[in-house]
């Protein structure tokens, strides 16, 4: 070992740990590639074959997973986490219609655990292939002194396309459309500060192995890490069927469905409408959080929302269990709201 590796080694950066990494990710990134990936795992940059497109747009996006990665290292397993950001970020650009393409992972902690991080790529890896999108590269990064000793953090970032001709932008939506709501498996990647806070796990981990009667058996750790939903390969025959979508992630329903509204409209969601899970249930009792502040964090149960014609709903739905018409644009008033939450089951 050279002088300016034990050096590198003794400020807390381990080149050997990144190294090891990098050769337990190797295969799983591999396992993404189809025929448009060009080169392999270790050059500066991906590189990525564009065809079959007449017209193409390209979507991109970015996201994390925010603090469900501290449940993740309390619960002692990382082997969701990776398939939650890959999801999340599937979602993001599918609201417009794109068709994923490519994702890049960034990973980033205090000091490198070769496993750890293998097991979040894994976790990526998986959720790629099951969409059908290459894993073509990545970041990992050692930062002692500016995380916490055994923190994590992990950010995606997606590109996908799609034919301008059918681009979803919102701009169709009429009064009298519907909203198809589509379920969630979970809290997907949003709300967990408040969740963490509500089950005091910050202090007490030992709480994610509690099992309430409300969970019907599952852990708190269980439903709080349950894999966040693609909506892709669902929703994608149903593309030309769609108006608009709102994935429901940071913000709840009042900052992301009016994001797919034309100025004009206002969306009129019904709560009665769908059983919203327990775990949110649970949230909202324990914390004593009222129904209104949790349709303002989480997703309550509906982690995507379609607009649709009326006369679409019905085939929208049959697309995906669980979905429900859950409420109506209608005509907004000038200063009115751009959504309104009818909160019956209060």
């Amino acid at each position: 070992m050279s002088d300016s590796e034990s050096s590198y080694a003794a400020a807390g950066v381990n080149i050997g740990a990144g190294q090891e990494a990098v050769r337990l990710m190797r295969p799983f990134a591999r396992s993404t590639y189809n025929n448009r990936v060009l080169g392999d795992i270790g050059g500066f940059g991906g590189l990525f074959k564009l065809d079959s497109y007449r017209e193409p747009i390209l979507v991109a996006s970015a996201d994390g997973v925010g603090t469900k990665i501290n449940i993740a290292k309390q619960a002692g397993s990382f082997a969701t986490i990776g398939a939650d950001l890959v999801n999340h970020c599937i979602n993001d650009i599918w609201v417009q219609g794109a068709d994923p393409l490519f994702f890049l992972d960034y990973i980033a902690t205090d000091s490198l655990n070769p496993q750890d991080a293998a097991d979040i790529v894994r976790g990526m890896a998986e959720a790629c292939s099951a969409a059908g999108i290459a894993l073509i590269g990545g970041e990992t990064a050692e930062m002692p002194g500016t995380y916490r000793e055994g923190h994590y953090d992990v950010a995606g970032f997606i590109v996908g396309a799609v034919e301008r001709w059918d681009l979803i932008d919102g701009t169709g939506i009429r009064a009298g459309d519907v909203l198809v709501g589509l379920p969630s498996t979970g809290l997907h990647t949003n709300g967990y500060s408040l969740a963490r806070r509500v089950f005091d796990i910050d202090n007490h981990p030992e709480n994610l192995d509690e099992k309430p009667p409300e969970l019907g058996g599952k852990s708190i750790g269980e439903a709080l890490l349950a894999v966040h939903k693609p909506y892709y390969r669902e929703l994608k025959p149903m593309r030309r069927r769609v108006r608009g979508l709102a994935h429901i992630t940071g913000g709840g329903y009042a900052e992301n469905v009016p994001r797919v509204l034309p100025d004009n409209l206002c969306a009129v969601v019904d709560c009665g409408a769908w059983e919203v899970p327990p775990i949110f249930r649970l949230i909202s009792s324990r914390g004593e959080i009222p129904l209104a502040e949790m349709y303002d964090v989480f997703n309550m149960g509906m982690g995507m929302i379609a607009v649709v014609r009326p006369q679409d709903a019905s085939m929208v739905m049959s697309a995906m269990e669980g979905s429900a018409q859950i409420g109506t644009i209608e005509e907004r008033p000038p200063d009115g709201e751009r959504i309104i939450l009818r909160m019956e089951r209060e």
